[in-house]
């Protein structure tokens, strides 16, 4: 399973936890705050991707700008792995 596949799933998971409905189709230029998601899924999140990752990127690489769209959140993601496996 790729990191794209992992976020999905666990926006999923997430929405269903937190009664959210999420879009039927997530693209790469989704904007995050259109996908169904509120601030505490958001949060639930990526305190889920930490649990199943092991990092969390948001803190681990000092970002200063929360990411727009869901290629960008996939992309700080994979950046986050890229540096753990160095």
């Amino acid at each position: 399973m790729n990191i794209e596949q992992i976020v999905k799933r666990a926006m999923s998971d997430v929405a269903e936890l937190s009664d959210c409905q999420l879009i039927e189709t997530i693209e790469p230029d989704t904007l995050l705050l259109q996908s169904g998601l509120d601030s505490l899924g958001y949060a639930m999140l990526v305190a889920q991707l930490e649990e199943e990752l092991g990092i969390d990127p948001f803190t681990e690489l000092a970002i200063k700008v929360y990411p727009a769209t869901f290629a960008e959140f996939v992309a700080i993601y994979t950046q986050g792995l890229e540096l753990q496996n160095d």
